[in-house]
């Protein structure tokens, strides 16, 4: 046996010029053939794994957002668990690299819906991703093609199973307990008669409350607009939107709730249908422009038209906004019927006339504090101001494009200003157009 291996052994190392003298036994032939095919498919399955270049995950009230970026599409399989509540997300052929493991720890105490993950080889061919949950949910997954500086995207978004009503959470963080105090102390100035409760002999004084929904633009997956110094867009509309909610609070009889209080990302109809379960009086979307030239400045506000842009310009931004969901991410399988509804009911004219008031007197105060793009107010197909009955507006502050602009945008102080100037401009409609009765009254006890 040794005689035969050193004979092997020696008919191997000849030189390429003896090759065509080597002679193998056929049973030697086998094994080194298997050998070799086994090395192959080995190789070839290493190099077949997808692999992800990134993590991240998007906490919020509404949901929380895991995503896994990847340079080729992930098949997964997504399995709910009872017993205790968990979620299981099987990735096929995926390596389990060092962003993958970072995981974990990217879950914060805090989470609203998960309380843990963990991570594992389930078998071969399989990693499994394990969420452990607080409570029920309703989760769902999809994929996502490359757009933007995105590549594959794999999404799994956690649902709870009864959603969180933002005008329970409006009443919640004691905003109406602010109003009814500040009502209280004007009411003697109110020149509206009181109402009186049918069925009641005593007479008790109703204030109206206005509440204005406020939409940060973009948030999460979706930065928006990005400067060269690396400012997202996402970040300077909920800084100035905090603001503008604080200046309106503090106004009597009025309320206002952001559609996002955090960095994640909101579908525009999810934004919609946030402002029509407030009973919103406004919707107030601001933004920060962009364009590709740096000296583009000034700012701009728009309302909806469904006839066509009053500008290219117009056009082209409405287009880039309307894209905002096809960066952040959304499940194209979902369908809205709150949409199909939105697209039906666009009829209501005075809801139009109404967005343009507005926006009148909301572009006559910026024009205060920042030089203006256009001195009228613009008209273009945004998705997000699709609402049938809220009077609604797009804001855009100014262009994080610009270097001058954008060191405003980043400052508080014109933030501060912006805020204001917003809301002198809605202080101003409603002096001229006071709100009408189907929303929410306030009763002084």
């Amino acid at each position: 046996m040794f005689e035969r291996l050193a004979s092997l052994k020696e008919s191997l190392t000849k030189t390429s010029t003896d090759c065509p003298r080597i002679l193998f036994s056929s049973k030697s032939y086998t094994i080194l053939f298997l050998v070799v095919s086994q090395f192959s498919i080995f190789v070839d399955t290493v190099s077949a794994d997808t692999t992800v270049s990134s993590t991240r995950i998007w906490p919020a009230s509404e949901y929380t957002r895991l995503t896994l970026e990847s340079d080729a599409p992930i098949n997964y399989a997504l399995i709910l668990l009872k017993n205790p509540d968990r979620v299981v997300l099987d990735l096929e052929d995926v390596t389990l690299t060092s962003e993958i493991k970072k995981l974990p720890e990217k879950i914060s105490a805090d989470n609203l819906y998960i309380r843990a993950l963990r991570i594992g080889r389930f078998k071969p061919g399989i990693l499994r991703l394990v969420l452990d949950l607080k409570s029920e949910v309703k989760p769902q997954a999809f994929v996502l093609k490359p757009v933007g500086d995105y590549g594959h995207r794999l999404v799994l978004d956690i649902y709870p199973i009864f959603p969180p009503d933002p005008l329970m959470a409006l009443l919640n963080e004691g905003a109406v307990k602010s109003a009814q105090a500040n009502a209280y102390e004007h009411i003697k100035s109110d020149r509206k008669p009181r109402t009186i409760i049918a069925g009641n002999k005593k007479s008790d004084s109703t204030v109206r409350l206005i509440t204005v929904a406020i939409d940060p633009g973009h948030g999460g997956e979706d930065p928006g607009a990005m400067s060269k110094r690396g400012t997202h867009e996402k970040n300077i509309t909920l800084a100035i939107a905090r603001k503008l909610k604080a200046k309106i609070d503090a106004e009597p009889n009025m309320r206002a709730a952001l559609t996002r209080d955090g960095d994640y990302f909101l579908s525009l109809p999810m934004r919609l249908e946030k402002a029509r379960k407030l009973n919103a009086d406004l919707f107030v979307s601001i933004h920060a422009d962009a364009f590709v030239k740096p000296h583009a400045k000034g700012s701009s506000v728009f309302t909806l038209s469904e006839s066509g842009a009053t500008s290219a310009a117009a056009r082209w931004l409405a287009k880039k906004e309307n894209d905002a969901d096809l960066i952040g991410g959304v499940n194209l399988d979902t369908k809205d019927p709150y949409l199909n509804k939105t697209l039906l009911d666009l009829s209501l004219s005075q809801t139009r006339e109404d967005s343009h008031t507005l926006a009148r007197e909301v572009l006559s105060e910026i024009g205060e504090i920042n030089h203006l793009h256009k001195s009228n107010v613009e008209q273009a197909g945004f998705a997000v101001l699709k609402s049938p009955d809220i009077p609604s507006i797009l804001v855009e502050t100014a262009f994080i494009s610009n270097p001058d602009e954008e060191k405003k945008l980043r400052n508080k102080a014109y933030q501060d200003k912006m805020a204001k100037a917003m809301l002198d401009g809605i202080k101003r409609y409603f002096s001229k157009n006071p709100p009408l009765s189907r929303s929410k009254m306030v009763r002084l006890e």
